[in-house]
């Protein structure tokens, strides 16, 4: 039995392992993007308090004079009074730059699943109805000078190019790279099933073998316990990684979580401000005033401007020591000023919840540091098993070979002296 699953490995193996090895070595380089983002690049994040804020509306002059033709599409305050104010913008597409493809915006918004999408957490219409649209520029503001630190856009970035390939193989995010990281995504749910099963010993000193890399073996040795020793404690992250993946790969495999889990797909819709003739919407200062008032503990307030004149402020918040997807909305009328609804995720139903997690196990960020130093390692060795198991193969084929020259050997020396 054991020799079928052999070929199935292998076979599998061969068939999707480059690109196995691409996808694992880009989710390594993505594990810690922000940290590097922030490391690389601290004027962008990061400024010297020095006295009271700027009122948003200042900031928000400022960059328009910056950037006009941008429209505001955002504005994220951080309680970290080391941390820039964050402008989302929206810029005028170029000819030929609308509909599918991976643009800015679709790539921002794929990046920012938790924060940018609505609280249904599979994106759609209540991002449209709530806020002025996803931003595909995001200008980073001194609070306190009001000067601005620069204005990025996260297509023109190394992460991004590291981002479409793990995704689409630097295709379109509806091509050919997205199916073929997906189908290959699949298969490689298959082989690390029948790795367990090829890795399972029949004995307790086969066992002892089987947990642990001889250091002091020869080369071929160190080749055999890296691919099956290693292999063995990482599969199950491995599995987790690639399970999660197919999320984005496939959209049956998406809707499945909320038929599975029984739930509605569709995210709740948001309430709509009363419009007033005549009357002119409150400022930012005084949405984020609201906010403040009603939610205290949070990482960060995110408010998104209304679309038109029945649109609301939209405010996303992030609880400190929750995981990276399980944020609050609130929506603000756009006149009164006034809360008039929240979708908490707690509120959300199961399958939305469950989807909102998806990502931050993918990443391994779903504990902090500790989770994404292991999916950082996982992902590593990820890339060196279709290296090792081809090598294995190789040495299985030469040994072959070899036993059967020294079969034949004896046949054609009996056959002369005849």
């Amino acid at each position: 039995m054991k020799k079928f699953f052999r070929v199935i490995h292998l076979y599998l193996s061969l068939a999707a392992g480059l690109v196995i090895a691409v996808v694992c070595f880009t989710g390594a380089v993505l594990v810690f993007e922000k940290e590097l983002q922030e490391a690389f690049n601290p004027d962008r994040y990061y400024v010297t308090p020095s006295g009271k804020p700027l009122p948003l509306a200042q900031l928000v002059t400022g960059v328009q004079q910056e950037v006009p033709t941008g429209k505001v599409a955002s504005v994220k305050v951080y309680t970290n009074p080391a941390r820039t104010v964050e402008v989302g913008l929206m810029m005028p597409e170029k000819q030929g730059e609308g509909g599918g493809g991976h643009g800015p915006e679709k790539a921002q918004a794929d990046k920012a699943e938790a924060g940018k999408k609505g609280p249904g957490g599979s994106g759609g219409g209540e991002a449209k109805k709530s806020g002025g649209g996803r931003p595909s520029h995001t200008a980073f503001v001194n609070p306190y000078t009001g000067h601005v630190q620069e204005v990025y856009t996260y297509r023109e970035t190394f992460f991004y190019t590291m981002f479409a390939l793990h995704r689409w193989l630097l295709g379109s995010q509806d091509g050919i790279g997205k199916l073929i990281v997906g189908v290959s995504t699949f298969i490689f749910l298959f082989i690390l099933l029948t790795g367990i099963i090829l890795w399972w010993p029949k004995t307790q000193k086969v066992l002892a073998q089987r947990l642990k890399v001889k250091l002091d073996g020869g080369w071929k040795r160190l080749n055999h316990d890296f691919h099956i020793v290693l292999g063995f404690y990482s599969a199950i992250f491995l599995f987790i990684f690639a399970f999660t993946g197919l999320a984005w790969s496939f959209k049956w495999f998406n809707d499945g979580i909320y038929k599975v889990t029984n739930s509605d797909m569709k995210p709740a819709e948001p309430p709509v401000s009363e419009y007033i003739v005549g009357a002119s919407p409150v400022t930012l200062d005084a949405v984020l005033q609201t906010a403040t008032q009603h939610i205290q503990n949070s990482d960060f307030y995110n408010i998104s401007a209304p679309k038109d004149s029945a649109g609301i402020y939209a405010i996303n918040v992030h609880q400190p020591g929750r995981q990276e997807s399980a944020t609050d909305n609130y929506y603000i009328d756009q006149y009164s000023g006034q809360v008039i609804g929240s979708l908490k995720f707690d509120d959300k139903n199961l399958g939305q919840r469950v989807r909102s997690t998806f990502k931050p196990v993918h990443t391994g960020s779903i504990f902090g540091l500790p989770s994404k130093i292991v999916a950082l390692i996982t992902c590593l060795l990820g890339v060196t098993f279709p290296v090792t198991g081809v090598i294995l193969w190789l040495n299985r084929l030469k040994k072959n070979r070899k036993k059967k020259q020294k079969f034949r050997a004896p046949i054609r020396t009996t056959t002369a002296r005849v």
